[in-house]
């Protein structure tokens, strides 16, 4: 997704976290030749709080809580779910984290 501005995240986009249980969220980056950072969605590594119950209501709800902060689309990814470690290792390489720890 390239980098998310600080100045468009903000309080809101931890607000959006803060809401959803997420203990951290991340960018990924970039891998298209073709990125267009005026056009391109944001990709975003996520981590829920330990216990947290997830249904596609919360999903859906820090998407579109993340879409209007943002003012573009937002693909998240749950860290948990990705199979290919290699991916895994490339993302936490190159990965920005914008909340948690």
């Amino acid at each position: 997704m390239g980098r998310v501005r600080l100045e468009d995240w903000s309080g809101r986009g931890c607000c959006a976290c803060s809401t959803a249980s997420i203990r951290r969220i991340a960018t990924e980056p970039a891998r298209a030749a073709d990125f267009d950072p005026a056009h391109s969605d944001a990709d975003f590594l996520v981590e829920y709080q330990p216990g947290t119950l997830r249904g596609i209501g919360s999903y859906f709800g820090l998407k579109a809580a993340l879409e209007a902060v943002l003012s573009r689309p937002v693909d998240l990814v749950e860290a948990k779910r990705l199979n290919n470690l290699y991916l895994l290792a490339d993302i936490n390489r190159h990965r920005e984290l914008l909340y948690g720890a």
